[in-house]
């Protein structure tokens, strides 16, 4: 029996579908957010929330460490996590320093999914796959001239 076996099999084999889904993930800590199919959102979804909760791991158990070693526990999450993601110790070094801390307060749910409508050339359902507790670049708007510049500027072309 297959019970609690259910997995999202994206029509490849198992060990394209882990490259994939190992792929997502890195580009997922990368970038913040990445664009794909609402199949391959959903079926990244779970994976890029284990790899979070490796590193808020980390993170609690390197809370107390004053010497900026890792502790055992950290150590091994970050094993497991350089594992998952194929070797890459880039994306968990981003993970384990700038993501997993600011999520460090939140119980679950660290991913958002937001369905963005259908592709044009084969109409696959698209979606954006973000880090919910991502900082937001704030842009500032341009400030405006003060008043009396503008007729300053128009008398000076007259003369």
């Amino acid at each position: 029996m297959k019970h609690g076996r259910k997995t999202i099999k994206l029509q490849r084999n198992q060990d394209h579908r882990d490259a994939l889904i190992s792929n997502l993930i890195v580009s997922l800590i990368e970038h913040k957010r990445i664009k794909t199919t609402l199949a391959k959102a959903k079926a990244v979804r779970p994976f890029a929330e284990k790899i979070l909760t490796l590193g808020k791991r980390a993170v609690i158990a390197n809370a107390k460490q004053t010497d900026g070693k890792d502790t055992p526990t950290a150590l091994h999450c970050r094993r497991l996590a350089v594992a998952k993601l194929d070797g890459n110790k880039g994306a968990v070094k981003k993970l384990f320093s700038e993501i997993a801390p600011a999520s460090k307060d939140r119980v679950g749910g660290y991913t958002r999914i937001t369905k963005l409508g259908q592709r044009r050339t084969d109409s696959a359902p698209m979606a954006f796959i973000e880090w919910v507790d991502t900082p937001k670049i704030l842009v500032m708007p341009v400030a405006a001239a003060p008043e009396g510049a503008d007729e300053a500027k128009e008398e000076e072309g007259k003369e």
